[in-house]
């Protein structure tokens, strides 16, 4: 186990409130990578993919932030 690892599980069991978002954090994290990376590997940007999908750039991030 790598020492990030380590300290993010150690952390995990002290501090209750960093426990509680962590992993859902990481998931959505790691979703917005997957997303990103597909969106580069056919050549879109941010803008173009938004045009696509009729909606604006980030706003599901946005949306994300206020809740």
């Amino acid at each position: 186990m790598s020492d990030l690892k380590k300290y993010i599980e150690h952390r995990k069991q002290k501090d209750a409130s960093f426990s509680e978002g962590f992993d859902e954090g990481y998931e959505q994290f790691k979703i917005g990578v997957m997303l990103r990376q597909a969106r580069e590997s056919v050549g879109l940007t941010q803008e173009e993919l938004a045009l696509r999908l009729k909606t604006k750039k980030n706003s599901h991030f946005q949306d994300r932030k206020s809740r």
